[in-house]
């Protein structure tokens, strides 16, 4: 199943400045791992040592909240992931 994932601006760096980028998956898990294939550089941006997903990680499927649970929900063609960042400052 093709689906979208959509870059938060502080990861393009890792996608050669791609803003969106197209892999296959039954689940968000499934397509976040076809994704860090592809750019080995996110997986420390997304996953912790164990293949969670990193406390300032938010999985948003088709523009709503995919937590709790985010890594096994079921995914069909043509949805879209987003991965939105929180930044702190100060």
């Amino acid at each position: 199943m093709s689906i979208t994932i959509h870059m938060h601006v502080t990861h393009r760096r890792h996608t050669n400045g791609k803003k969106t980028i197209t892999v296959e998956g039954s689940t968000v898990g499934e397509a976040l791992n076809n994704f860090v294939a592809l750019y080995p550089g996110m997986e420390k941006e997304i996953f912790d040592k164990k293949g969670e997903l990193v406390h300032y990680i938010e999985i948003y499927l088709n523009k709503e909240s995919a937590y709790p649970g985010e890594l096994g929900k079921k995914v069909k063609d043509g949805d879209e992931i987003q991965i939105i960042t929180f930044l702190a400052g100060g």
